[in-house]
């Protein structure tokens, strides 16, 4: 019971962790879209995703990598200090050789917006001082929330401050790429807590590198259908069309926090558990979290495909209006990817089943990238978007199909139909209230507290047992 409370916790730490690395740009997204417009937010968005692909080289797998290292050494401080000192100096060594590959990249290739460019090295370099992956594997999330918090408030107030007209796009471009650094530096005084710093041997850090290299090929893979749309619509389309898909995906991300926390948390307390042998508990964590994820998921994703539309011109303007067709395409991910989050980040990276994980991926990224060349000439971002609905189904396809004789996967079936029929009679229902109100603005309020409280009504019994109940049982110890 203490074990499930401290997920819970950290869960609940880690959604705030998760929506406070989004909230700047969701609650700034309506003054920023009318301020800089389509083009401008295409401009940041297009070279900060190119500045993203650097510091995915220099982080190379780290992310889930040195999460697992962690949380299989927690308990020894000796080797936890000698493993997170040799990760971390592989971290500044290949964060140093991306810096210096970057600045290249800016002298010799940039022609056209170099200033933003520029401006993103900041960004680049922050790479080298993130160290959140050692929070994680710790379990220490909290650490992480607070201080994302102050920085993030202080961003928000830093861009209605600074940011007045459409050539204040380089002063956003600063206060987003200098809140990332300082978040980053913003952790380091928590360290000294947890390790002791020693001087790593050189056979310590090279024992890191293939296995880091091999969880770096999937991370790879999958920055193609979620970075490199947004390059390829810069390329083959327009910035409008960049930002028209870059505020669909901000909206996307808010429900798929919830979902990422959730894995985030888990990963750790798995590897932790596989490394202990508890099987039994392992199999019981997966149930209620394939479980929750489909309860999360299915009305996240038929809620905005249900106001999508209505949604987008009221709160990004009337220029995005775009935006609200590709977030009704984009929502139907949601599912397949909650889906595919529970298999990847509780059975198969902590079990080092990499090569599924990274067959998979590739599949995905491949099935994006030929979409998107045959539609995005015709379509711009709603041919992106339909790439990136393939590329996640197929992904949590393959992944299936693999642990099908390894996980329970028929009684996640059974969730999925559960939730489903009880999600559509919501989205049924909310579809007729466009029938019945005509402001815009009524409707929309009244389509969110209507579609919202009639799920969580017909899903009483599971919100009682899952949530309210051991909230209870929990106060009365």
């Amino acid at each position: 019971m203490v074990e499930m409370s401290s997920v819970k916790k950290n869960f609940s730490y880690n959604v705030m962790y998760q929506l406070l690395v989004l909230i700047m740009p969701l609650i700034t997204a309506p003054y920023i879209s009318r301020v800089i417009g389509a083009e401008g937010q295409g401009i940041f968005s297009y070279t900060y995703s190119i500045a993203q692909y650097f510091v995915l080289f220099a982080m190379l797998g780290l992310t889930n990598y040195g999460n697992r290292t962690i949380a299989k050494n927690r308990e020894n401080k000796e080797k936890l200090s000698k493993e997170f000192c040799s990760i971390y100096v592989l971290q500044i060594l290949t964060s140093l050789i991306i810096i210096f590959c970057y600045i290249i990249y800016i002298v010799f290739f940039v022609n056209q917006y170099k200033i933003y460019a520029t401006i993103q090295l900041i960004y680049v370099i922050s790479a080298i001082f993130d160290i959140s992956w050692f929070f994680f594997g710790m379990e220490k999330f909290k650490i992480t929330v607070t201080r994302n918090a102050i920085i993030k408030i202080l961003s928000v107030c830093s861009i209605f401050i600074l940011v007045k007209e459409q050539n204040d796009l380089w002063k956003y471009c600063l206060i987003m790429v200098m809140a990332t650094l300082i978040s980053q530096l913003s952790l380091w005084p928590f360290l000294k807590k947890e390790v002791n710093f020693i001087r790593p041997k050189w056979k310590e850090i090279k024992s890191h590198i293939i296995p880091n290299i091999t969880l770096f090929i999937p991370v790879i893979a999958v920055s193609i259908y979620k970075i490199m749309d947004k390059i390829m619509l810069g390329i083959m389309s327009s910035m409008e069309n960049v930002g028209y898909f870059e505020n669909a995906e901000k909206i996307i991300n808010v429900p798929l926090s919830f979902i990422t926390a959730l894995g985030t948390v888990m990963l750790p307390r798995i590897s932790n558990l596989i490394a202990k042998g508890e099987n039994e508990q392992i199999n019981k964590y997966i149930n209620k979290s394939m479980e929750f994820v489909i309860f999360l998921s299915i009305p996240l994703a038929l809620g905005l495909i249900a106001v999508g539309d209505t949604f987008a011109p009221i709160f990004f303007g009337d220029e995005f209006i775009t935006t609200g067709y590709i977030i009704q395409y984009l929502a139907i991910t949601i599912v397949f990817i909650s889906w595919a989050n529970v298999i990847r980040t509780q059975y198969l990276i902590p079990n080092e089943m990499d090569r599924p994980y990274i067959q998979s991926v590739f599949l995905g990224a491949i099935i994006n990238i030929i979409i998107n060349v045959i539609l995005i000439p015709k379509m711009g971002a709603i041919g992106a978007a339909i790439g990136t609905i393939f590329a996640e189904f197929s992904v949590m396809f393959y992944q299936t199909c693999y642990v099908r004789k390894k996980i329970d996967i028929v009684i996640h079936f059974k969730y999925l139909i559960k939730f489903l029929a009880k999600g559509l009679i919501m989205f049924i229902i909310v579809e007729i209230l466009e029938f019945y109100i005509n402001n815009k603005y009524m409707l929309l309020i009244m389509q969110v507290i209507i579609g919202g409280a009639l799920y969580l009504v017909l899903n009483y019994k599971y919100i009682y047992q899952f949530i309210l109940l051991p909230i209870l049982n929990y106060r009365r110890k």
